[in-house]
């Protein structure tokens, strides 16, 4: 895993305003991200976004420091370069074991503004699949952040966590829930689909708003409600009357400006919506919203509502950290198993051909008067005698797998001869040893 690492940034550590500037607009990815890999020198690279953050998992080419790392990264998601010191600034890091626990917590809503959020699973799926779309997530990616949704679900099933309002959007609900009327939902994400959902148990009217009105209506029927879709475009002129907008796409630049926002109080006739915008960058132009005595709830807000009383959410995060902790023991020691079973293999073969070679090598040169019986005696003591070297150091050899992991078990091993050195280091290629991995029956999906 020393290649693995993760760069970004947070709520808690750059605000709205950071984390819109450093996010792609949701259209560029699928050209910008390959050509960031290749900007980084990351043979894997995952990207999440959501409204409180923004990160790049990466499996690095070739060994290179966190502070380069995250140099380029600055360079690759601001479009310059950084000033001295502003990228150490701005992005945080991550390396090896220090990511892959950095990214369960993500994944399991630990490190979210509201703890036990259940968005993230959902938006760590997507960036995943994204990843694969595009060609960008290889074995290692794509094995720890599976890994990272198995421990999502534990945590979701076993923990305090999962109970009461655990999401952003359910935050929004709240707020949601003290108005009447109808409801219009913007764009097709997690957070726009749990409102929806929630709001028609309420039997509230929905209008479901998206740039392809087909997507909007596939949502619809996915989650089996009533909602009548429309395209973007005709909304923003020919808005309906609402009660309440919600907005969740995090296009750039806000999709509902100044004449848009006039037109929706037009609509309203007096009565002007609630602006309910869930997107980082602001879906909903703020400074045209409280120009236009708009009431907007944006996520600063949300935020500031799920750092509210979370004391009793900590107690209940406690067994969910365990919960983390278990899952990566689990890929330690699974990684450490797998990688030492062919390190074992090689090396009984390598102790039986030395000790095979030398007993020839002594028959040959001064036992040649040995009869056939035996020699054949000799040849079999000098095979017992290299299983039980062999079985020895491969006991060994397990615990430094076990405890330290693959990569102590190759700088153990790193000074063998180089024939041997070349064998053994190609099986415990990491590649190889995700390949080889098999399911996790502990947890199935």
């Amino acid at each position: 895993m020393n290649r693995i690492g993760i760069v970004g940034l947070d709520w808690r550590h750059g605000g709205e305003e950071a984390i819109s500037r450093f996010t792609l607009p949701s259209e560029r990815r699928s050209e910008r991200l390959p050509a960031m890999a290749h900007a980084m020198g990351a043979k894997e690279l995952c990207y999440l976004a959501t409204c409180n953050r923004v990160e790049l998992c990466f499996v690095a080419e070739e060994p290179t420091p966190a502070a380069t790392m995250r140099r380029r990264a600055f360079l690759a998601l601001a479009g310059r370069q950084p000033q001295p010191g502003e990228a150490e600034r701005t992005l945080r890091a991550w390396a090896g074991e220090g990511a892959v626990e950095h990214l369960f917590l993500v994944a399991a809503g630990l490190d979210s503004a509201r703890l036990g959020e259940t968005e993230i699973a959902g938006q760590v799926r997507a960036a995943l699949e994204e990843a694969r779309r595009l060609g960008l997530a290889g074995r290692r990616v794509s094995f720890l952040w599976e890994e990272a949704l198995k421990v999502a679900r534990r945590v979701r099933r076993q923990s305090g966590l999962g109970l009461g309002r655990t999401s952003l959007a359910e935050l929004a609900l709240e707020r949601i829930d003290a108005t009447r009327g109808p409801v219009a939902l913007i764009g097709v994400s997690p957070m726009t689909r749990r409102c929806a959902e929630s709001l028609a148990k309420c039997g509230r009217p929905l209008v479901w708003v998206n740039r392809t009105v087909e997507r909007a209506a596939r949502a619809a029927r996915e989650l089996g409600i009533d909602a009548r879709p429309r395209p973007l475009a005709e909304f923003r002129t020919d808005p309906d009357a609402l009660a309440v907008v919600v907005s969740a796409t995090g296009a750039s630049p806000p999709i509902l400006d100044q004449a848009d926002l006039i037109a929706l109080a037009r609509a309203s006739r007096g009565r002007l919506p609630l602006l309910v915008d869930l997107a980082l960058p602001p879906d909903i132009a703020p400074e045209a919203a409280r120009a236009l005595g708009f009431e907007r709830v944006g996520m600063e807000e949300i935020n500031a509502a799920a750092a509210g009383n979370q004391r009793q959410r900590r107690r209940d995060s406690a067994d969910a950290r365990a919960l983390v902790d278990d899952a990566l023991d689990r890929v330690h020691r699974r990684l450490g198993l797998r990688s030492v079973e062919s390190v074992v293999t090689i090396l009984h073969d390598h102790y039986r051909e030395t000790a095979l070679a030398g007993v020839e090598d002594l028959l040959r040169r001064e036992l040649g008067d040995l009869d056939p019986e035996r020699a054949s005696a000799v040849r079999r003591w000098a095979e017992a005698l290299a299983r039980r070297f062999a079985h020895l150091s491969s006991r060994g050899l397990r615990e430094v797998a076990l405890q330290a992991g693959p990569e102590a078990l190759s700088a153990f091993l790193s000074g063998a001869e180089r024939d041997l050195a070349r064998k053994l280091g190609a099986a415990l290629d990491t590649e190889r040893v995700l390949a080889a991995l098999p399911p996790d029956e502990e947890d199935p999906p």
